[in-house]
């Protein structure tokens, strides 16, 4: 059955697979040196448990592969398997990723070795090496075998755990952006909620994580940088909204102790780093590999209506540099905030984007209509010509070119 869902609610469907990642630190942090991969190679389970749960994983895979959710780009899927083939630890060619246009920060590595990332999550990691750092958190939870662990874990509390009856009636959604597979993307997320990772479990995978990019040549720093980005997205999130920092949807719903991993992170960084070592960030090619959705990604965002974390997210990229995409966007947040002050500094930001070479177009029609609005109908003309020339067939070119006219 086809039904209008709102991007909140996918979102809070897209949470019940961050509970994959859950709950919270360990009492004392884990020596990334202690870990050793359970899982190798070709690696097939033989126990009944185990088998069962693959079994039933590979009907996940199966739908997650189907979703109208994942994003297609060809290149940017490569780039995504080699990366997970240089951080997933002995098992990385077994390992399989996919790509879902979900605007928030996760990714989730299923029982079998294949992992689920979000769009979101590509939107905040600032070079490859971040981005690495996260995958090789999730790998480490595979190669750890950490979800049969909690599987075993779970049975014995609960005579009711039954993967069959969890994965039955597994269904497709409405169809379209933010709307695809909502019922399905529900579904995956219950099954791996009752997974949840106990604090324990979450300390051994930053450890084993931090020392899988560090043996890859990342600079090991990385993974505490992504946590101090999400703190200060969250904090700032909250502020604007003047509400307590929790969205409740977010990642931060299943780590409740954010500062503390940091701090471990930094430490655990601190004891791979070997001193003069140049390490590699990877920030070209992951620019590159992005340039194609980045404006989509940047589109979405804006698009959650959630000023604070936009604003956290736009600045936290721009510490690389501004270009015109930035500066639209950020333009883009404060227009909808839709009151004058805000209205503004919009103009502002529209009027910083078109001095960059990559403004998109649409920075040129805001430019040219604030400017009309502030009584400079002369360079308000010009900036809208602009735009014809850009997107001589925008939807709303004909009006544009009565504006023009009258």
């Amino acid at each position: 059955m086809t039904t209008a869902l709102s991007r909140r609610q996918l979102i809070a469907a897209g949470a019940a697979l961050a509970a994959a990642s859950a709950t919270g630190v360990a009492d004392a942090r884990i020596a990334p040196s202690s870990l050793q991969p359970l899982i190798g190679p070709g690696y097939r389970p033989t126990d009944r448990d185990e088998l069962g749960m693959w079994q039933q994983m590979q009907r996940v895979e199966e739908e997650v592969a189907g979703s109208n959710l994942l994003m297609k780009d060809a290149g940017l899927n490569r780039y995504l398997q080699g990366l997970i083939g240089k951080v997933g630890g002995p098992a990385a060619r077994d390992m399989r990723i996919y790509l879902a246009r979900i605007p928030e920060f996760n990714a989730v590595m299923f029982p079998t070795g294949f992992t689920v990332i979000f769009s979101g999550l590509l939107l905040r990691m600032r070079d490859e090496a971040q981005l690495a750092g996260v995958i090789a958190h999730e790998s480490a939870h595979f190669l750890l075998k950490h979800q049969i662990r909690q599987y075993r874990d779970l049975r014995r509390k609960s005579d009711v755990l039954s993967f069959a009856s969890m994965l039955g009636g597994i269904a497709g959604g409405a169809a379209g952006v933010y709307t695809g597979d909502l019922a399905q993307l529900a579904q995956l997320g219950t099954i791996l909620t009752l997974l949840r990772y106990n604090r324990q479990l979450e300390a051994e995978s930053d450890a084993l994580g931090v020392r899988l990019i560090a043996e890859a040549g990342y600079a090991p720093l990385s993974m505490s940088e992504t946590w101090e980005q999400l703190i200060g997205e969250i904090e700032l999130s909250a502020k604007v909204r003047r509400k307590r920092p929790d969205r409740g949807y977010s990642i931060f719903s299943t780590h409740p102790a954010p500062r503390t991993r940091m701090v471990d992170l930094r430490a655990s960084a601190a004891e791979l780093t070997v001193p003069g070592r140049a390490y590699d960030r990877g920030r070209e090619r992951y620019l590159a590999a992005l340039s194609g959705i980045r404006p989509t990604l940047l589109d979405d965002q804006v698009k959650l209506n959630d000023a604070g974390a936009t604003q956290y997210v736009i600045q936290s990229l721009a510490q690389d540099g501004w270009n015109g995409l930035l500066r639209f966007h950020e333009g883009e947040s404060l227009r909808l905030r839709n009151s004058q002050k805000y209205h503004d500094r919009a103009a502002l930001s529209y009027a910083s984007a078109v001095a960059f070479p990559d403004a998109p177009a649409d920075a040129w029609r805001w430019h040219g209509i604030y400017l009309m609005k502030a009584g400079r109908p002369a360079e308000g003309r010009t900036a809208l010509q602009r735009y014809l020339s850009l997107a001589p067939n925008a939807p709303d070119a004909p009006f544009v070119r009565q504006m023009l006219v009258s």
